[in-house]
């Protein structure tokens, strides 16, 4: 139904898919892990993500798409308030933590997180963070668009992005190959 909302066929070009599959797979993003927690019992829960850009200055805006099969998906509907940590080249550990290679009961059981005012934990350490309102959520197939206006930053001036591609976490090296 949603395909047919927006006019689009499920059907793509024979071999369209496995190519945007291996074109994506050689596209590097920021790795980032996106925190939320439920109202109420104070539920925490994160994950990897690298599907986030910015959107726009005025007012500071981030984008954020999650499959709408997560739990992240599920609070980010119920709760606007989530953040996003920007992880550093050392902070690999943490990505796989957040990426299902640990329970979500346990990925906060390592680490200095801290409460953030919004009542989300965030990752001090991070090469950055955003602490995003959910303004809008725009359902596409199976993930949603969410748009998030930023209330707070904080960057460091020390520390290098971790970046993904094709499998592989690696550091951004300015004016240069991966560090």
């Amino acid at each position: 139904m949603t395909s047919a909302l927006f006019g689009l066929s499920n059907l793509a070009p024979e071999g369209v898919v496995q190519t945007f599959r291996t074109t994506m797979r050689r596209f590097p993003a920021t790795v980032t892990v996106i925190t939320a927690c439920a109202s109420g019992d104070q539920r925490d829960h994160g994950m990897t993500v690298t599907a986030v850009t910015s959107v726009s200055m005025e007012p500071p805006s981030l984008l954020v798409c999650l499959n709408n099969r997560t739990l992240l998906h599920e609070l980010l509907l119920c709760r606007p308030d989530f953040i996003v940590n920007v992880l550093t080249q050392d902070q690999t550990a943490l990505s796989d933590a957040f990426s299902g290679k640990v329970s979500p009961e346990e990925r906060f059981g390592n680490g200095d997180w801290q409460r953030h005012e919004n009542g989300v934990l965030y990752w001090p350490t991070a090469h950055g963070s955003s602490a995003c309102r959910r303004v809008a959520a725009m359902p596409y197939v199976t993930h949603s668009v969410f748009l998030g206006q930023v209330g707070s930053a904080d960057v460091s001036e020390t520390t290098r992005p971790l970046l993904y591609e094709n499998a592989q976490s690696w550091a951004a090296s300015p004016g240069g190959l991966p560090g």
